[in-house]
Parts: structure tokens; C-alpha cells; sequence
């Protein structure tokens, strides 16, 4: 295979690009203190409560098929007749607007119209993300597009990591930890004051990315084929997915109060049910639009791929997994075999859950800069130390003891191991980490105390890298498809949706430390796409190790 000249990366774009990511983590982080105030304030249940994270990956899902739709209808893709530029600015201003809607919503005192802001707001993030994400990848050479969604990624991580500190400062003038009582306290005026400014950035990341000159259009000229075949799976998914959730909700109206043991376990499995009848939606649509388009991909658009089909389901696992790891960590830490850590106690483990997303994107972007290989690999083994450290830092500032999670540096040191095995490879990187992803969660059902808590916690190591490397496979070779196919990776961001009430529901009937078996069969399929991937890849005359081999030197 002929090696393709290195295009050197634009720099400049790529640094006004990534402010974008800090956005996306640093306001979805933002909901876990936005959350027990709304619960509090609105006197919801813990259902509704979860309303909130509900809306803001729904929208996702939504925002990303309505981009899909104007395509199939009009023939082309809006975000290559925009251009990357123009839709990430576009985006931002459709997120500002979202933010302008939560504070009419939170005057009103209406918590339908706080959901409806969140749900605009993230609808700005689908269309930023299906520009972002390709946009990322042709600003230097394709073989090192990867580490540059890394990079990304990295900072995302990192408005993760710090967003909940900035909104409870912002909220409660303390990082420390949110007390019922500071919750009562809390006062509407600064949950204005707080999405005005969030609105405010929104404006000035957008008016930056639009006066900067050195970011490209990113304009695709090329007219996209309609995919009616997709649209209409995609539409009948969607009618399946909201028949098979009203009774979810609906179900939530019984009052069961005084109901016994046995009628609370019955609706329990009954929603469970229900979930998993949308679960069987998403996979078995999926692989039969796989099995449909490989014998006519006529129709099909971008989906006439099977690395992207396999790929969108391999983003509804890898967001579901990490989502549901990390919401069901502090009800785990309650578990008298886990430390009976109250609410305050278990903060510090997870946020390094969620950290540990930023140590792995951290040393993942390291290939993005032109450095040379030994500096390279002095960086990959430093990095993740340093990052490491960051979040014991911040988080011992901000009141919380530390000290149990000073032993977690083992996993570091592990995964550290694992980047110089994998050398940024996207599919031999997907399929390390994806099997120390099964390792480390059978090790954590297996086991209890410390020992298990790390094995959960190093989840977030093992799954900070899947994005970019699941993304760059999924979308390798589709051409003129891929931004088409990139709408469609975005739609799978749904699995934060129905995969962590899944296990949810699970813990409700089998026991929480139980319920991580869902993680154990998330990870497993990412090893196995990552195996076939590569097979697909390979029969289309592409072979991305050989390109990111070539890179590296």
C-alpha cells in the first residue's frame, strides 16, 4: 500500500477547535450539582430527577437524525454545505439560545421548560460534535487523527474534571461538599447569574471560531446520495424507542408507597423490560440494516459501510458503559462491602472516575504534536503521572481526603504499559484496552473493598480512549459519506440513555455489585469490533496500523 504524503497539522485550528470539547465536558459534569438541586427545589423523585440527564442525551440522538433527514431529503449533507466552521458557530448559538431558555425556565420556576433548555442546548452539542469530530481529523494527517480527537478529548476531560468544582462555587461560594442543607439554602438568583454566564461563553466560543482566520471552511461540496433505506430505519427505530418508553414512564405514576416487597420487585422487572425492549431496538436494527445493506447497499448512504454500522453500535456501548460505571459508582460505595462511604465520601471516587477519563485522553493526544519518538514516549510515560497528580490536587483543595485513592496510581502505571503496547494504533488500542476493560470489571465482581472499588474505577482508564479510536475506524474510507456517517455516530450517544437505567433496573433486582455484568458485556463487544474492524478495513484496501506506523516514524 502506497503511503500518503504527511499533511502537517493546523495548529491554530486545532487550539480554537478544542475549546470547543472544554465545553461539552464541562457542562454535562455540571449536571451532577444541577441535579440534587432540582430534585430538591422541584421535589421530584429519583426518576425525575434522572429527567435531566434523560433530556441532555436524547437530544443528541435527535439532533443528529434531524441533520441525517435534511440530507436524505434534500440530497445534501447541511454540515458539508455549511462547512465545519460555520456549524460548529452555528451550534454554539443554538447552545447559547438553550442557555437564554433555562434561565425564562428557572424565572418561572417551570421545571418542563429547565428540561427544554437542556434538551437546546445539547441539541447544539450534536451538531458542533457531528462537525467537531471528522473536522478534528483532516486538520493534519489522517494517520494521527485519532490523537488529535485525543487531544479533544483531553480537554473535554478536563471541563469534566473541573466543571462540577466551577458550577458548586458558582452555586454555593464552596467545592466542598453539598449538604442537604446547602441545597435548601440555594437561592434561584444565582442559578440565573450561572446560565447567564454559561450562555456568555457559548457567544464568545462561537465569535472566536468566527473571527478566527486561521480555521477553515471545511466546506464538502460533494452532493450526498439519498439514503432513504437508512432514513427509514432510523425512523422506525425512533417510533419503536418512544412506544416501548412511555410505559417506563407511565409506570412511574403507580404509587407504591405501601406496596409489598413483591409488587415493588414485579414493577421493577416490569420497566426492566420495557428497557430492554429498546435495547433490542438499537442492536437488532442495526444489524439488520448491516445484513440489508451488504446485499443491496443501494439506498443505504453512508450505512452501506460495515465498519460505520458496526461502529455506531460500538458508540451506543462505549457511551452507555462509561455513563453507567460512573452513575452507579455512588450507590455501589453505599454497599456496606464497598466502605458504607455516605454521599460526601464517595465525591472523591468519583471524580476520579470521570478523572481518569483525562489522564487517558491526556497521554492519547501526546501523538497530535509533532515531537520526536523519544520525546514521545518520555511524554507517555510522565503525562499520565501528571495528570494523575492534577486531580489529587484539585480535589484536595477543594476539602476532599485523597488519601485512599493514592494506591489507584497502580492502575496508571497499567495503562501506561498499555499505550506503549498499543502505539497509538486505533484498533490494537481499542482492543487492549477493551479487554483490560473485561479484566478489570470481572475483577471487581469478583471481588470486594479497595480491590473491586479500583477495578471500577480504572473503567474510566480503559474507556478514555475508545471515542476517538471507535470514531476514526467507523468512519475510515467513507468519503464523501463522512459527515453523513458521522450524524450517525452521533446518534448513538443514545446508549447513555438506555444502558445505564438498564443497569439501573438491574441493581433494583439482582443487587448493585451484580449489575456490573452490564460493563463486562459492553467492553467484550468493543474487543470483538475491534478484531473485525480491522478484517473490514483490510478488505477495503485500508490498513490504519500500517498508516499510523508510517506516521510515528
Amino acid at each position: 500500500m502506497v503511503q500518503p504524503s504527511k499533511q502537517p497539522t493546523n495548529y491554530g485550528a486545532l487550539g480554537t477547535l478544542v475549546t470547543v470539547f472544554f465545553f461539552w465536558g464541562f457542562i454535562a459534569a455540571g449536571n451532577s450539582v444541577f441535579i440534587p438541586f432540582c430534585k430538591h427545589y422541584f421535589h421530584l423523585d429519583q426518576f425525575q430527577s434522572q429527567l435531566i440527564d434523560f433530556a441532555f442525551y436524547t437530544a443528541y440522538y435527535v439532533g443528529a437524525l434531524i441533520l441525517f433527514a435534511y440530507g436524505a431529503f434534500g440530497g445534501k449533507d447541511l454540515v458539508g454545505k455549511w462547512g465545519y466552521k460555520r456549524s460548529i458557530v452555528y451550534g454554539l448559538l443554538f447552545s447559547a439560545f438553550g442557555a437564554a431558555a433555562m434561565i425564562f425556565a428557572v424565572n418561572a420556576n417551570n421545571f418542563a421548560g429547565m428540561l427544554i433548555g437542556l434538551f437546546i442546548v445539547a441539541l447544539g452539542f450534536s451538531l458542533q460534535q457531528t462537525a467537531a469530530q471528522p473536522f478534528a481529523i483532516t486538520l493534519g494527517d489522517p494517520a494521527t487523527g485519532t490523537s488529535r480527537v485525543n487531544l479533544g478529548g483531553g480537554v473535554n476531560s478536563f471541563g469534566t474534571s473541573i466543571g462540577p468544582l466551577v458550577v458548586a462555587l458558582a452555586l454555593f461560594g464552596s467545592t466542598a461538599a453539598i449538604t442537604d442543607e446547602k441545597i435548601a439554602a440555594l437561592s434561584l438568583s444565582k442559578v440565573i447569574i450561572l446560565y447567564t454566564c454559561v450562555g456568555g461563553l457559548f457567544l464568545g466560543a462561537a465569535a472566536l471560531f468566527y473571527f478566527s482566520k486561521k480555521v477553515p471552511s471545511g466546506i464538502l461540496l460533494e452532493k450526498t446520495e439519498k439514503a432513504n433505506k437508512a432514513l427509514n430505519t432510523f425512523l422506525i427505530m425512533t417510533v419503536l424507542l418512544i412506544a416501548l418508553f412511555i410505559p417506563v414512564f407511565n409506570s412511574y405514576k403507580t404509587d407504591l408507597t405501601n406496596a409489598s416487597v413483591s409488587e415493588k420487585h414485579a414493577m421493577e422487572a416490569y420497566r426492566l423490560y420495557w428497557l430492554l425492549g429498546a435495547l433490542a431496538v438499537v442492536v437488532l436494527g442495526l444489524l439488520i440494516s448491516l445484513s440489508s445493506a451488504k446485499r443491496k447497499p443501494a439506498g443505504w448512504g453512508a450505512m452501506q459501510y460495515p465498519q460505520l454500522i458496526l461502529g455506531m453500535l460500538g458508540i451506543f456501548v462505549y457511551v452507555g458503559v462509561e455513563v453507567a460505571i460512573g452513575s452507579n459508582l455512588g450507590e455501589l460505595l453505599r454497599q456496606p462491602a464497598f466502605g458504607s462511604h455516605a454521599a460526601s465520601e464517595a465525591t472523591p471516587y468519583i471524580g476520579m472516575y470521570w478523572g481518569s477519563l483525562m489522564i487517558g485522553r491526556w497521554t492519547g493526544a501526546i501523538n497530535a504534536f509533532n515531537l520526536s519518538r523519544n520525546t514521545k514516549q518520555l511524554l507517555q510515560f510522565i503525562v499520565p503521572l501528571v495528570a494523575f497528580t492534577i486531580l489529587i490536587i484539585i480535589n484536595s483543595l477543594a476539602g476532599y481526603d485523597m488519601t485512599p485513592l493514592y494506591y489507584y496510581i497502580v492502575c496508571v502505571l497499567i495503562q501506561i504499559v498499555a499505550f506503549f503496547i498499543s502505539n497509538h494504533k486505533p484498533a490494537r488500542t481499542l482492543l487492549i484496552f477493551s479487554l483490560l476493560g473485561v479484566v478489570a470489571m470481572v475483577i471487581g465482581l469478583l471481588t470486594t473493598g479497595k480491590i473491586a472499588i479500583y477495578a471500577f474505577l480504572s473503567g474510566g482508564l480503559m474507556c478514555s480512549i475508545m471515542w476517538p479510536s471507535i470514531f476514526s475506524l467507523s468512519v475510515a474510507g467513507l468519503g464523501k459519506y463522512t459527515s453523513q456517517g458521522s450524524a450517525f455516530l452521533i446518534t448513538m450517544i443514545l446508549g447513555g440513555g438506555i444502558l445505564p437505567p438498564i443497569q439501573g433496573k438491574l441493581a433494583d433486582l439482582v443487587g448493585i455489585h451484580f449489575s456490573y455484568i452490564v460493563a463486562v458485556i459492553c467492553f467484550a463487544y468493543l474487543a470483538i469490533f475491534a478484531v473485525a474492524v480491522k478484517g473490514i478495513l483490510k478488505k477495503q484496501g485500508i490498513d490504519y496500523d500500517a498508516e499510523i506506523e508510517g506516521a510515528s516514524h
